[in-house]
């Protein structure tokens, strides 16, 4: 179907929804490298006047990605709650933004209508909202998940320690991750991206890792960042694989491009079940997922970039994960060109994902060729603290060693629990206290040499 819209003396013509959803999005790269988007502002202003008036019913009758040959389409559609969608079926796109902004919208009445919003009826409102409407929002949403701590809860920033290293190294891991734990990170996830590809060498990270956290009583939950192919082999292997990692995003295309289907992923995710080692909650699986990720697989239908992101929230929606990571600037400055539109993208990214009902972290990011800095990611980590975003990355020095990009720090997390009064998971927050690195209010203590942590834990990294 055809949209068009007159302003003054031009009509603007939109081939179809997709063509309309591409155009009202803001401006950014990958769009523009897609051949998508608006080619003024005017046609930016057309496309958003058009979605504004559209019904949220369209979603449902006008498919961005066709039923038959999209799993992920079929995934939105055969699990798309009626019954949750009623109180809003009579809404236009603007009426759900305004209906969203009204005080009397509160979290609970957010997480009823969640199983009833489609990832393109929230992509549609993000369209239309400044990034304060965003923030006002998302900070409304409540996802609250557990595995051995608890995360998300209102008034609380966690921290996933990230200690990587080039080579694997046990004892460089080990170094990084008791510097993060000295500085109170880790209670999202303590989680290794590793440099090798041998199920030998993951099999010593998982081990060490459940080392250090047996060994100390840690209430937190660990996870190596391969393939979901190799964890279900650690698994069966008998590897303590506490969280199943994978890589995610919203069109089937580009789920293949990286090995996966939505039946692979409900095969680990039933693996790591049948493990049992969660204590408080069976929240057992980690995604992450980027903008612009459909387009550098050549798998996105024509669908802009933002809108393709939202639809990797319905995959994450089905595996009900204890973390979802946009990784914001990862994918570098030819999907996200600067500061600008890396600030926007994590605002959207987190705004629609709670929406849909995802517990959602951010890995305030980018890489060293995009035209952004550290102060763009300041900004862009204040304003997600302040929107209740559930967890950011711990990397040592925001400058991370083997991937070789620009990150948050364990300092990052400190200036945001000083600046807004945010806690730690309450579980990992107690067992901080017990071991006295925190006082009762969740400062930070010095550590004498003799700590029990710097007297040890350097020393689980040499054996493996």
């Amino acid at each position: 179907m055809a949209y068009r819209y007159p302003i003054g003396t031009h009509t603007f013509q939109f081939a179809d929804l997709r063509a309309v959803m591409a155009c009202a999005s803001p401006a950014r790269s990958g769009d523009v490298l897609a051949g998508l988007g608006a080619a003024s502002s005017q046609e930016r202003m057309a496309a958003r006047l058009v979605l504004a008036d559209l019904p949220l019913k369209t979603f449902l009758n006008e498919a961005l990605i066709p039923y038959k040959v999209d799993e992920v389409t079929r995934l939105i559609f055969d699990r798309h709650d009626a019954v949750a969608f009623a109180p809003l079926s009579h809404l236009t796109v603007g009426d759900l933004r305004n209906w969203l902004l009204q005080d009397s919208t509160d979290s609970a009445t957010l997480s009823a209508v969640a199983p009833g919003l489609t990832p393109e009826m929230v992509a549609a409102v993000s369209k239309l909202m400044r990034n304060q409407d965003l923030i006002l929002v998302a900070r409304k949403c409540r996802v609250v998940t557990r595995f051995r701590n608890t995360i998300g809860l209102p008034g609380h920033l966690s921290v996933r320690l990230q200690p990587n290293h080039p080579t694997d190294d046990l004892r460089g891991i080990a170094a990084s991750l008791l510097d993060g734990l000295m500085y109170g990170a880790g209670d999202a996830v303590v989680g290794i991206n590793p440099a090798s590809d041998s199920l030998a060498v993951m099999t010593g990270l998982w081990q060490m890792l459940d080392e250090v956290r047996t060994r100390f009583d840690i209430p937190m939950q660990s996870c190596v960042l391969t393939h979901v192919t190799t964890q279900l082999k650690a698994m069966e292997s008998g590897a303590p694989v506490d969280l199943v990692f994978q890589s995610i995003a919203g069109t089937e295309a580009t789920n293949t491009s990286f090995g996966v289907t939505l039946a692979l992923l409900k095969e680990a995710r039933d693996a790591a079940l049948a493990l049992g080692r969660g204590t408080l909650g069976d929240n057992v699986m980690y995604f992450e997922t980027g903008q612009g990720s459909a387009l550098s697989a050549n798998g996105h239908h024509g669908v802009d970039q933002q809108t393709c992101e939202a639809r990797a929230y319905a995959v994450a929606r089905e595996f009900k994960p204890l973390l979802t990571n946009t990784v914001v600037g990862f994918i570098g400055p030819e999907y996200l060109y600067d500061g600008k539109q890396i600030i926007r993208a994590g605002l959207e990214d987190h705004f629609c994902g709670k929406l849909l009902g995802v517990p959602m972290g951010c890995d305030v990011c980018y890489t060293n060729h995009a035209e952004a800095d550290a102060d763009d990611m300041d900004s862009l980590m204040t304003l997600l603290a302040n929107a209740g975003l559930s967890f950011i990355m711990g990397v040592p020095g925001a400058d991370d060693i083997m991937l070789n990009y620009q990150s948050t720090s364990f300092h990052d997390a400190l200036y945001l629990r000083s600046l807004l009064g945010l806690k730690r998971a309450p579980e990992f927050d107690a067992w901080l206290q017990r071991m006295g690195l925190v006082d009762a209010q969740g400062h930070l203590l010095d550590a004498p040499a003799s700590h029990r942590l710097l007297q040890q834990l350097p020393n689980l990294g040499s054996v493996g």
